[in-house]
């Protein structure tokens, strides 16, 4: 069995892929301490922030955050960031189980840019994960991004 089979988990991908709705981010967090079975535990519109805002300190969670990128006012594009987030203070043994469920993770939420890790919500800075949709988005005009 899937740690991603309940429906919810399916419709809020579909939903922060749709680009008719408003919502953006979805975070998955595991239903106990000892339980291997994800839900949805919230969703939004508020981009990264928002999303940020909801990571525990004491608990593992993926995240789904729709991001628009533009190199200037006339091309925009929508890219999709996959995050896996162990809080500082996560018990030891989701830890270890985190890097195997991921892979069930991505049988759900499988089309993205990047794939990002983090422990601490200061890896998780806007900045830095556009710089990181640019180098992934193959040609770049951008000064800016190519000076890393």
């Amino acid at each position: 069995m899937s740690i991603c089979s309940a429906p919810e988990i399916h419709e809020a991908y579909e939903d922060v892929r749709n680009d008719k709705t408003e919502t953006n981010w979805l975070l998955l967090e595991f239903l106990g301490s000892r339980k291997d079975e994800l839900k949805v535990a919230s969703t939004g519109s508020d981009g990264l922030d928002g999303l940020t805002k909801n990571l525990k300190q004491d608990s593992a969670a993926f995240g789904y955050i729709r991001m628009v990128m533009a190199n200037d006012e006339l091309s925009q594009r929508t890219k999709f960031v996959l995050l896996t987030w162990c809080g500082p203070n996560t018990p030891v043994m989701r830890k270890a189980k985190l890097s195997v469920q991921k892979a069930d993770v991505k049988t759900v939420l499988r089309a993205f840019s990047i794939e990002v890790a983090a422990s601490d919500s200061s890896e998780l800075e806007e900045e830095s994960l556009m710089l990181q949709l640019k180098r992934a988005g193959g040609a770049n005009y951008d000064r800016q991004a190519s000076a890393y």
